[in-house]
């Protein structure tokens, strides 16, 4: 189902609110930007005290129902506001009057209040408005996209930059980190005549950021005489839409109507919209954070068999890689008097037997299918299907595949057991215990499995990560255990790098599934913050059919994956020029398996995960 698009107004004055309003609605608008109190309304303060507490300070509520002040109105601060301003009469006027509007921000319950971070030097301002959160439901910083554009000339004096010399990503940053990752902090960004660079561009990405607003100066004319987008600033949105970001208007009508530029962006957001069967499925996951499967410790219910089941990619590779083999094993000359023997290990409820039965048909190839399952509930359906839909040459076994017999040893040996992360669900330990059902001649699909991962920042997956609870779990846990996530907010900080490959069958006469590697990324193109690292994998199937969720290979229509996160406790301040190592191990006793990771450099990090007391698979 393609999103709607939400475009809200920024109005510098506002006369009449009711009628404002009306008239947005009648325009297709959903929200309106609006200052709190007048612009140009500026109050004296004596011992803390306005001193004229008998006028009115704005806008009565009463004009409207709480229901419209709360989802259609974003409160604007005063912008000619400095708390933290050297001369201490200019800093204690405006906190008295910050605290003011804020007071009445939070009495009509704004959907956010606005304001314009104009320095680096915000401590006092970061304060003020971190003891009021709780009582706000978000609170929306506007900057600039970059230091070396120029948006438009400001209407008036007091709504000019003043920043633009210096990198408005900075301000954000300190501003957060002061902030604690508030989860209710989030960015708008007013977007340039001038496009940055797609760096600069993409570290916004891995920002909490919640509304693009577009000047109407930056619309073009068509040939109709209606407003349009050039191409740069179209695929600078784009970029953004994956976040659900808002879109809001500023500036003078330009076009005859304001309806005219919403029509436009409406249209403009649903023509972004594919039928990518990735973002389909990933609906309402994205940047949600998941514990990793364990189907080693835990049977997994119908649910997530039925939504692997609908990968039609995946099971279109499995049964491609059956297919060269099965060729492979016998030549033409042999298919009447030969027979290949396939064992299914984890066959869950069925899709990778009927991969080999549709090989099998395709090839002209004989196959006898041993089918293994250790989930009591799967077997049900498994052994309905063996003797209600599958020919006489299937034969289920119930069991765990490092243990169970089979009546022959077999020709191919084909899994589904791998995770996000490749080796995270255990598959070189099943595989390994499970390879003795196999001739020394035979085939394991798949036959070879290799981790990736990448430096990110994300502040929305940390903040998630800082702030998920478990009062079953120690303090700390979440910022020292992997996820599964879907991730659409996030700055890929370097290239991502291979780590960890396992083969199979894996034939060596000691089997050492403990892995350790050091890996260095950089040198880093732009100041930026390291707040984890996110994993991917691809797999050999069978000699050139693969399967991957490397956003570079990525097999196209293929959802049955989503990334890694491994988060680290502390972000980390990455500056232009540095290098980051990262020190990964892949653990292993009888019992369990683990990952533990550390950073030491730019700035040493302590070992996460240390003996997997976080965080660990059950063998």
């Amino acid at each position: 189902m393609t999103e709607l698009c939400s475009v809200g107004l920024d109005l510098s004055i506002v006369p009449n609110i009711a009628n404002a309003l009306s008239r947005a609605k009648d325009q297709g608008f959903h929200f309106l930007f609006i200052p709190i109190v007048h612009p140009r309304f500026k109050r004296k303060f004596v011992n803390g005290k306005w001193s004229h507490q008998d006028k009115s300070l704005t806008r009565p509520d009463i004009l409207l129902t709480s229901h419209e002040w709360r989802t259609l109105f974003v409160g604007k601060l005063s912008n000619y506001l400095d708390v933290d301003s050297t001369s201490s009469t200019k800093r204690e006027q405006s906190e008295c009057t910050l605290l003011q509007e804020l007071s009445y921000a939070i009495h009509l319950n704004f959907a956010a209040i606005l304001f314009k971070l104009k320095s680096s030097n915000c401590v006092q301002l970061a304060r003020i408005i971190l003891s009021k959160i709780s009582s706000l439901n978000q609170i929306w910083v506007e900057l600039p996209m970059s230091d070396n554009t120029h948006v438009y000339e400001p209407l008036c004096n007091d709504s000019k930059y003043e920043w633009l010399a210096e990198d408005p990503w900075e301000y954000w940053n300190k501003f957060r980190i002061l902030c604690g990752y508030d989860r209710k902090i989030g960015v708008i960004l007013e977007v340039p005549v001038d496009i940055p660079d797609d760096n600069i561009i993409d570290r916004w990405l891995g920002e909490p950021v919640k509304c693009l607003i577009l000047n109407t100066i930056i619309f073009l004319t068509n040939n109709a005489g209606y407003p349009v987008l050039g191409i740069k600033h179209k695929e600078l949105i784009k970029k953004f839409v994956d976040l659900k970001v808002q879109l809001a208007l500023r500036g003078p009508e330009r076009h005859f109507d304001m309806h005219l530029y919403v029509q436009y962006l409406e249209n403009l957001y649903k023509g972004f919209h594919t039928n990518d069967p990735l973002k389909t499925n990933g609906q309402g996951y994205e940047d949600y954070l998941q514990c990793p499967l364990q189907p080693l410790f835990d049977n997994l219910d119908c649910g997530i068999y039925e939504v692997f089941e609908k990968d039609p990619v995946k099971y279109r590779q499995y049964e491609l890689a059956i297919i060269k083999a099965l060729e492979d094993k016998i030549p033409v000359s042999d298919i009447e008097s030969k027979k290949v023997i396939v064992v299914v290990v984890g066959a869950g409820r069925g899709p990778l037997v009927r991969a080999a039965l549709n090989a099998s048909e395709i090839t002209r190839r004989q196959i006898q299918v041993y089918a293994i399952e250790k989930n009591p509930n799967a077997l049900v359906g498994l052994f309905a299907q063996q003797n209600e839909v599958w020919p006489q040459n299937v034969k289920v076994f119930g069991g765990d595949m490092r243990n169970v017999q089979l009546p022959e040893l077999g020709d191919i040996m084909v899994s589904e057991l791998l995770g996000s992360f490749g080796d995270n669900e255990l598959s070189p330990e099943c595989l390994d215990g499970a390879q003795r059902l196999l001739k020394e001649d035979g085939i394991s699909i798949p036959t070879k499995y290799t981790s990736y991962i990448c430096p990110v920042q994300s502040s929305k997956l940390y903040s998630e990560a800082k702030d998920t609870l478990d009062r079953d779990k120690p303090h700390g846990f979440s910022l020292e255990t992997p996820y599964v996530v879907y991730i659409n907010s996030k700055y890929v900080i370097a290239p991502h790098q291979a780590l960890f490959t396992f083969e199979h069958p894996n034939r060596d006469k000691f089997i050492v599934n403990k892995r350790h590697k050091q890996l260095k990324f950089g040198p880093i193109t732009q100041n930026c913050v390291l707040h984890g690292f996110c994993g991917y994998f691809d797999s050999v199937l069978y000699e050139d059919v693969m399967l991957s969720i490397v956003p570079e290979t990525h097999s196209e229509g293929m959802f049955s994956w989503f990334p890694i996160y491994f988060p680290i406790s502390n972000p980390i301040q990455i500056k232009k020029g540095d290098i980051i190592t990262l020190d990964f191990w892949r653990c292993c006793t009888s019992r369990n398996v683990w990952y533990e990771w550390v950073v030491t450099e730019p700035s040493v990090n302590f070992i996460h995960n240390l003996n997997g007391k976080f965080s660990n698979i059950v063998l």
